[in-house]
């Protein structure tokens, strides 16, 4: 009797704590399908704009901002154009220089581009349908906030946007998109290090022109009949 009892506690050790043993203590021999590796794409323009790493956060902008003057300067077709040109002749050069030496040496080095040319660059299925579902999520989010605005949900938000783009109006007469899109990308490179520098400071000013901002609003909400904000039921 007490051998049957203690075989039905051993099976149904095994049949209940068995399942949960295996799928929680032991390790799966693959990953989960829904894991997702980690953000590598944020993590390496973090490091560019707040200058990790000096030099190459300086290549980077220095070829990017003369990328947006010549396109300044010159047509899209221009510098698309002069740019893969130059780019041929820098390989189209190497390639016959490394060809020379290895005639010269008689030595049978190969191309010298092999080690890039097998590599396999082609997209997968499965990352093209998560940058697609990435972009669908966000553009989704925007649609959502735009029939927000523009449909005026709420009347506040939406005289601000219309502020806004009358503001934006005054600027689209001074500057172009190409040298809004070079003042940007010189304020992206500066603004990080400047704000990690003086943070206190910068968070002290800022909050009291929040607090002054928010107390003219409330004030003009109050005043000023349908503008207040309707409470959630």
């Amino acid at each position: 009797m007490a051998d049957s009892t203690q075989a039905e506690k051993m099976s149904s050790s095994h049949g209940s704590d068995g399942f949960v043993d295996a799928s929680a203590g032991q390790k799966a021999p693959f990953p989960a399908k829904d894991a997702k590796p980690a953000p590598q794409a944020a993590s390496i323009v973090r490091e560019l704009i707040y200058w990790r790493d000096v030099k190459m956060s300086g290549t980077v902008f220095g070829v990017t901002l003369l990328l947006l003057l010549s396109l300044a300067a010159f047509s899209v077709v221009s510098v698309l154009s002069y740019l893969l040109l130059a780019l041929l002749i820098v390989t189209i050069s190497f390639r016959v220089f490394k060809s020379v030496v290895q005639a010269v040496q008689k030595s049978d080095e190969g191309h010298p581009f092999r080690a890039y040319m097998e590599k396999d660059i082609s997209l997968s299925s499965e990352s093209f349908s998560r940058y697609v579902d990435t972009g669908l999520r966000h553009g989704n989010c925007v649609l959502k906030q735009l029939s927000r605005l523009f449909l005026v949900e709420d009347l506040v938000d939406s005289l601000k946007l219309a502020v806004f783009m009358w503001l934006m109006t005054y600027v689209g007469a001074v500057f172009n998109g190409i040298t809004l899109l070079i003042i940007a990308h010189i304020l992206v490179f500066s603004i990080p290090v400047v704000y990690e520098k003086y943070k206190t400071p910068i968070d002290r000013y800022v909050g009291i022109v929040h607090n002054q901002v928010k107390s003219v609003v409330s004030k003009v909400q109050a005043k000023v009949p349908g503008l207040s904000k309707r409470k959630p039921e």
